[in-house]
């Protein structure tokens, strides 16, 4: 039987199950490409993004390009003849003269249902934008970024605890195993790829630091949606008596009282939330926060620690 030589690009961890499940489907992985590694943490050491890491355990081969954008680098990748380049948050860009080497065309797995959410963070922008449904593309590469011809979909729903990291997790799964059901359908020529509907189009941008301050005159609905679509990264943040608090895990409750907005108050001992903060609409009940330089605590060990939280204000 003739086995697929593939080239796999990816970088973070919401790739991993996509190689994992082309190696346990006897695809011949014949090299593996990576964002460069990168310095992190306080000493500024030179870290391998999780793909590398899975791929130095396993032999695989690893080739880390800054860019295309040199004729070395892509006829390095023309030597290798690949019969299919699979891609999968790699982190660049792909021109013309690499998308054109394979001979089954380069295969994208982009977590939500295009055209819904182009770009960088479509599953941060369905948790911000309270989707109930979600899901994976898988997706041919062309020129425009992820608005090339779709070759499946599936569906998955959103949790009510869903986060970023949560959430994320799911749809690499997802698509693992949508992808290797998809290849051979293609290869076969049994799927006619469609084209996305422009019209439908929507856009994602790059998520920021500051993107995790809290802005306590919206609605706790909202910041509720925030404090998970950016868990883990960046992180919401409010300041408090001019340190920063993270909180890690939220609630809303449906409560309207008079009181000033960003106000601390009490809750009754029952539920995760022991406390919550006053919002322009309703209460956010905090669950798990982490004061600058100390570790994560449940909201009621830290009002517990710190009797002048209760009405305080955040800012």
């Amino acid at each position: 039987m003739y086995t697929m030589k593939a080239v796999f690009m990816g970088s973070p961890a919401f790739a991993l199950p996509a190689l994992q499940s082309l190696m346990s489907n006897q695809y011949d992985i014949i090299a593996v490409y990576t964002q460069p590694d990168k310095r992190t943490g306080r000493g500024q050491q030179l870290m391998p993004c999780s793909v590398k890491q899975f791929a130095v355990s396993h032999g695989l081969r690893i080739i880390q390009p800054e860019t295309f954008k040199n004729a070395e680098e892509i006829s390095a990748l023309e030597e290798l003849q690949p019969d299919i380049i699979i891609v999968a948050a790699y982190g660049q860009i792909l021109p013309d003269s690499v998308l054109r080497i394979p001979k089954y065309d380069c295969i994208n797995i982009h977590p939500s249902l295009l055209p819904k959410y182009r770009g960088p963070s479509p599953v941060a922008a369905a948790i911000l934008n309270g989707d109930v449904i979600t899901g994976v593309t898988i997706m041919m590469i062309e020129k425009k970024v992820d608005s090339g011809r779709i070759l499946e979909q599936k569906e998955i729903p959103v949790k009510g605890d869903d986060t970023t990291e949560s959430l994320s997790e799911r749809l690499a799964k997802l698509g693992a195993e949508l992808l290797t059901d998809t290849i051979p359908s293609w290869v076969a020529g049994k799927i006619q790829p469609r084209q996305q509907d422009e019209t439908q189009a929507t856009y994602t941008r790059m998520v920021a630091k500051e993107d995790g301050r809290l802005d306590w005159n919206l609605p706790a609905v909202q910041l509720w949606r925030r404090v998970r679509a950016y868990y883990p990264w960046p992180g919401c943040f409010t300041d408090w008596n001019g340190v920063r608090l993270k909180i890690i895990k939220a609630v809303p409750i449906n409560e309207i009282e008079a009181g000033k907005v960003g106000e601390v108050v009490a809750l009754p001992r029952t539920g995760e939330a022991r406390v919550a903060v006053r919002t322009v609409d309703g209460l956010l009940g905090l669950a798990v926060v982490q004061i600058e330089g100390k570790r994560e605590m449940s909201a009621g060990d830290f009002m517990a620690g710190h009797r002048d939280f209760i009405g305080s204000t955040l800012t």
